[in-house]
C-alpha cells in the first residue's frame, strides 16, 4: 500500500487557520464555528479575505488571487498546525494554478480539513505534497455548527484519531459482498470528474478504496460523472468502493440502481450509505490512509489513525 504522509494530530494550544477557498461565508455560522474551535483549546486565525465577497461573481468568497493568498499564507505560516476550510460551494479548483506548491511543500506537513468542493484541494495536496488529508464538516456550515455528532467526530479525528478508526452506521448497505484492503481516495463525485485530465489530479492508488458522495445531483448526472470516471480508468486499480450520502440526488433506490448498474461489473466489494458527505451526523474520513472495507460487516476500518 502506498499511503501518504500523515500530518500530526492537534493538541490544545495549537494554532489553526480558517480559510475560504470556495463559496461566500455566512458571518453568523463563521462566528459560531470559530467559537466551537476555540472551545477545543485551539488558537484560531482567520484568513484576511474570508469575510469578503467577489466583486462580480456572487458564488465566490473574494477573488481567486485573494482566496489563494489566504490559503498560501496560512499553510506557510510556521505557527499554523492545520488549515480548516470555512465552507464548500464552488471555487477551489480555480485556485490551483495560483498556488506555489514548492513553497507549501517546504512548509512541512499540515492538516487540511474540508469536504465537498474542497475535494479539488484534497486531490492537489495529495498530488503535490504527498499528504493524507481529512474529509469532514467545515467550520462555517450547519453541518459543523448545528450537528453535534458530526462536529464531535471531526474533533476526535483531529485530536484523538485512534478513537475513530471504525466507520459504520445502521443504515449502511452491502451492495456487493467482500472484503478488501487499500488506501482511501476520492471525495465528492462531481469534483473528481471535473479534476480528470488536470495536472493536479492524483492518480488512484493500487488496489485503493474509492470513496464517493454528492449532493443535489439528479441520477442521470450521477450516471454521467461515474461513466466519465470509468472511461478515464479511475476505477481500474480500485479494490473496493465505499459510497457515502446522496442527499437531494433523487429517490435512493434510483441512485442505488445507477451505482450498481455502472459499478457492479467491476466485481469488487461495494458498501453504500456509509454516512460521509452531505448528511446528518456525517463521519469524518481520512483520504490517503490504509484501510479495510468489509462490505459484509458493513464497515470501513482504518488500519492506521488519520493523523500521527
Amino acid at each position: 500500500m502506498c499511503e501518504r504522509r500523515r500530518p500530526r494530530r492537534l493538541r490544545p494550544g495549537d494554532t489553526v487557520a480558517v480559510v475560504a477557498p470556495a463559496g461566500p461565508v455566512p458571518d453568523d455560522l463563521l462566528d459560531a464555528g470559530l467559537a466551537h474551535l476555540e472551545s477545543w483549546g485551539l488558537r484560531v486565525v482567520v484568513g484576511k479575505h474570508v469575510r469578503r465577497r467577489h466583486p462580480r461573481l456572487g458564488y465566490l468568497a473574494a477573488t481567486d488571487a485573494d482566496r489563494a493568498a489566504d490559503l498560501q499564507q496560512a499553510w506557510c505560516d510556521p505557527a499554523v498546525a492545520g488549515v480548516l476550510c470555512a465552507r464548500g460551494g464552488y471555487g477551489s479548483m480555480r485556485l490551483l494554478d495560483r498556488i506555489d506548491w514548492p513553497a507549501m511543500a517546504a512548509a512541512g506537513p499540515k492538516i487540511l480539513a474540508g469536504s465537498s468542493d474542497l475535494t479539488a484541494l484534497h486531490d492537489a495536496v495529495a498530488r503535490h505534497l504527498g499528504l493524507a488529508s481529512v474529509f469532514g464538516p467545515m467550520t462555517a456550515t450547519q453541518a459543523f455548527v448545528e450537528d453535534a455528532p458530526a462536529r464531535e467526530h471531526l474533533r476526535r479525528t483531529l485530536f484523538e484519531p485512534e478513537s475513530v478508526t471504525t466507520l459504520e452506521q445502521p443504515a449502511a448497505e452491502t451492495l456487493l459482498p467482500g472484503r478488501a484492503r487499500g488506501v482511501t481516495y476520492g471525495g465528492n463525485l462531481s469534483l473528481l470528474a471535473g479534476m480528470l485530465g488536470t495536472p493536479d489530479a492524483q492518480a488512484p492508488p493500487e488496489r485503493g478504496i474509492a470513496l464517493l458522495e454528492d449532493v443535489t445531483e439528479e441520477p442521470y448526472r450521477l450516471d454521467r460523472f461515474v461513466t466519465q470516471l470509468l472511461r478515464a480508468g479511475w476505477f481500474d486499480r480500485a479494490g473496493a468502493i465505499a459510497l457515502g450520502s446522496w442527499t437531494d440526488c433523487g429517490p435512493p433506490e434510483q441512485v442505488r440502481a445507477v451505482m450498481l448498474d455502472l459499478l457492479g461489473d467491476l466485481g469488487i466489494p461495494i458498501l453504500g450509505e456509509l454516512a460521509f458527505g452531505h448528511c446528518a451526523g456525517q463521519h469524518t474520513v481520512p483520504l490517503g490512509v490504509a484501510a479495510e472495507l468489509d462490505a459484509d460487516a458493513r464497515q470501513l476500518t482504518l488500519l492506521q489513525p488519520a493523523l500521527v
